[in-house]
């Protein structure tokens, strides 16, 4: 097997790995990891154009994830509002009970990092990242990340 090769496969191991563990916390929620992701975005960066929403999704490549948003509308968990600077315009918002999910969906996020770092304990992370970093980059999901990596604040760790 190539170094790439394997490179490939071992990224989405734990890529796959890490959906399932989030998953199963994510299901007594009624949510799926993809959902997830749009409250916590929209928690980081609301209000969110439909479009500005798409381009800091890691789980959507299209720019629109509309049929996505719709789901979490019908659920009362997302608002849409005409944007008063522009009536052209729709923003997203957490309505008041997807932000008290949305906290709920970061205690799970938090359950899994707390995993992950317990199995890199010791580990110099630095290289790995700069080089997961780099190929990602590349890649519609990787630049939808160093998007949400520039304009988020710092999270407590």
């Amino acid at each position: 097997m190539k170094p790439v090769e394997e490179l490939r496969y071992l990224v989405l191991a734990v890529q796959r790995e890490g959906n399932r563990i989030l998953a199963a916390q994510l299901r007594p929620l009624g949510l799926t990891p993809s959902q997830a992701e749009v409250l916590r975005v929209l928690h980081d960066h609301q209000p969110l154009t439909l479009s500005a929403l798409g381009h800091l999704l890691v789980c959507e490549t299209t720019a629109s994830p509309s049929r996505l948003v719709d789901r979490l509308v019908s659920q009362g968990l997302v608002q849409r509002a005409t944007d008063p600077d522009d009536r052209r315009y729709v923003t997203l918002t957490l309505t008041p009970e997807g932000r008290g999910l949305e906290r709920q969906v970061a205690d799970a996020e938090d359950h899994l990092y707390g995993l992950l770092e317990r199995l890199v304990a010791g580990e110099r992370l630095d290289e790995t990242v700069q080089l997961l970093r780099k190929v990602a980059d590349e890649f519609p999901a990787g630049q939808a990340l160093a998007h949400r990596r520039e304009s988020s604040p710092p999270r407590p760790a």
